[in-house]
């Protein structure tokens, strides 16, 4: 959570620079700021997602080295579940604290002829994004351990893509739908690489 803190922070600051050296009359280069910083804020949260997987796998040689049978007592795997839930968790408490403070007025939502369901689609589109930076999370640091750069890559192309159809809002359709088929592929890409299977998954629905 920390690092992503510190990852917005510096996107924060790149975007407070870029808005106040630009015209705020013209609108064509105020969207093209956007734009610009949400990609920049997304690559730059990959590479503070990069910066932690080194700094665990520092910490698992440390404590490799101190244990008496060689052996690490949390594996690679459950620190990368833990840091994408942190990643997750955080973003969706910053993402919620700004639909609450939007949320304080003046004004009426829909009142204009706009959509009524801001806050509705803005919820599941958090919830979205808290399981997929878990997902990312054990796809980006099993490519990291394995050397796997594709499945970095796909993690980034991913979190671009999700990021970038918020663009298509208000059709809240053309953001939501791709983001939870994304979701579903990530989430069935960790779980293989999890180690799970078809017949794990079937003797747990089973209870077996």
């Amino acid at each position: 959570a920390f690092f992503w803190l510190v990852s917005l922070l510096l996107s924060s600051l790149i975007w407070f620079i870029a808005v106040k050296a630009s015209d705020p009359q013209d609108e064509p280069l105020q969207k093209g700021l956007l734009i610009f910083g949400v990609m920049f804020s997304v690559l730059l949260q990959e590479v503070f997602r990069f910066l932690y997987y080194k700094l665990l796998r520092k910490a698992i040689e440390g404590l490799v080295a101190l244990s008496e049978d060689g052996c690490s007592p949390i594996s690679i795997q459950q620190m990368a579940y833990v840091a994408g839930v942190g990643f997750g968790l955080m973003s969706g408490a910053f993402s919620m604290i700004n639909l609450l403070a939007d949320a304080l007025g003046p004004g009426t939502v829909g009142i204009h002829g706009d959509s009524q369901l801001y806050f509705l689609t803005s919820a599941f589109m958090t919830m979205v994004l808290i399981f997929l930076h878990t997902f990312w999370g054990i796809l980006f640091f099993h490519g990291c351990e394995h050397r796997h750069w594709w499945e970095i890559t796909a993690v980034v192309v991913m979190h671009l893509a999700v990021s970038g159809s918020t663009f298509c809002n208000p059709l809240y359709v053309g953001s939501l739908v791709p983001s939870y088929l994304l979701m579903a592929t990530a989430a069935a890409w960790a779980y293989l690489l999890s180690g799970g299977s078809a017949q794990n998954l079937r003797r747990f629905l089973l209870c077996k």
